[in-house]
């Protein structure tokens, strides 16, 4: 009954691992998202730029002013990619942290 259980958790885990990911990898998205839209000159004011602007500033981890470099572009490409990167190796250590156990 106990490598039941035992397959039950991991099983379990295994799950969570996958779900973790997968949030992980759609916040990394939204924040490379923004990225794009900024450099592609996205119109500020269209529903789908601003939903997604709205979601890169909170999940950018307080990084949003990081680097203030004189071209607004440039600060926006380095800011939101240092968050995008922090995302996506906080998400995997948790991932492989889950299913390790």
């Amino acid at each position: 009954m106990t490598a039941t259980m035992g397959s039950t958790v991991r099983n379990g885990l295994g799950i969570i691992a996958t779900i973790v990911r997968i949030v992980g990898l759609v916040i990394v998205g939204i924040l490379v998202a923004h990225i794009v839209l900024t450099l592609l000159d996205a119109n500020p004011s269209n529903f789908v730029a601003q939903f997604i602007s709205g979601y890169a500033a909170r999940f950018n981890l307080g990084l949003g002013n990081l680097f203030v470099p004189s071209q607004p572009k440039l600060g926006v490409t380095l800011n939101y990619g240092v968050a995008a990167i922090v995302w996506l190796v906080i998400t995997t250590v948790i991932v492989r942290l889950l299913r390790r156990l």
